[in-house]
């Protein structure tokens, strides 16, 4: 197992925060948090699909396919290699079908050291392709977002991922079946555009950083100075487009239960499509008071 594995190393490696030395098999051991400074440490996809999952209960789905070069793009295959040496995966994201808690679902997690977890035509082929799966077999589908945004290096084709599995989460989503997607840090650029913005819920890790672009090219753009924690979890939590915060060691559990929430596996249905309606009249609530906010905030800028 790959987590038995960084439990028993003794390598040292350093925080990504506060870039202190830890014992890598103490930072596996605190859930990879650091226990200096509470940074919530970049986690390798397998690690975190056997925290996640009932014991032996995954089972991986094309796991064989790896990228090409669509555009033909310098040095591309170059980069891929290096990234597969890296990550040890053929490719940005891993998914497969596991148990969590009891409940059967599908699961993609993506490996933030591949090319920092961008989405590429594989990436979008493999997820899009989950959520056919899922519909096929009746499967709520989990997912865990760790991406810096779409791949340049496969050009429009990279964006056109955003719409194509999409497209899946809908058809997912009018068969009546569950999407959960936990964001993790960092999850940008057309990945946070897409799929992982389309959950029924949406969770995030403390203090992960998610947006669309950087803060900088933003402030450059709008002329304005942005609030302290601008695209933190917890901000983007205050301001609606997170559910919730959970901490890894509770993920397992939380994630579990709302499974067991949406299972068609219940004694009665009812309370699973009463809990999904309050939750898409939430999200719709939240939708018009953005709505109407932007809207005065447009008339502002073209009055003044």
């Amino acid at each position: 197992m790959v987590i038995e594995e960084y439990l028993a190393s003794t390598k040292e490696v350093t925080c990504e925060k506060c870039k202190e030395p830890i014992v890598q098999g103490a930072l596996a051991k605190n859930y990879f948090v650091c226990p200096k400074c509470g940074k919530y440490n970049k986690i390798p996809a397998r690690a975190r699909v056997e925290l996640i999952t009932d014991d032996g209960s995954f089972k991986e789905l094309w796991q064989e396919v790896v990228t090409g070069n669509p555009i033909d793009f310098p040095e591309y295959e170059e980069k891929s290699t290096k990234a597969r040496d890296t990550s040890h995966e053929n490719e940005g994201v891993i998914c497969g079908t596991a148990k969590i808690k009891g409940t059967e679902c599908c699961i993609y997690v993506m490996e933030p050291k591949f090319m920092m977890g961008s989405m590429g035509t594989i990436v979008g082929d493999k997820i899009a392709a989950l959520f056919e799966y899922a519909i096929e077999h009746g499967l709520p589908v989990v997912g865990y977002a760790a991406s810096g945004g779409a791949r340049m290096q496969e050009g429009m084709l990279s964006l056109m991922q955003m719409a194509k599995v999409s497209g899946a989460i809908k058809l997912h989503n009018d068969a009546g079946l569950f999407y959960m997607v936990c964001v993790t840090d960092p999850t940008t650029g057309g990945v946070t555009a897409s799929f992982a913005m389309l959950g029924d819920v949406i969770i995030g890790e403390p203090g992960a950083l998610v947006g669309f672009a950087g803060k900088r090219v933003i402030e450059q753009v709008t002329g304005e100075t942005l609030p302290a924690g601008f695209q933190s979890a917890e901000f983007q939590l205050e301001n609606g487009f997170l559910d919730d915060i959970v901490r890894r060691n509770d993920q397992r559990d939380y994630i579990g239960a709302m499974l067991k929430i949406h299972s068609s596996d219940n004694e009665s249905d009812m309370p699973r499509m009463r809990f999904h309606e309050l939750h898409l009249k939430g999200h719709e609530t939240d939708y018009k008071n953005f709505a109407s906010n932007a809207f005065a905030r447009l008339k502002e800028i073209i009055h003044n």
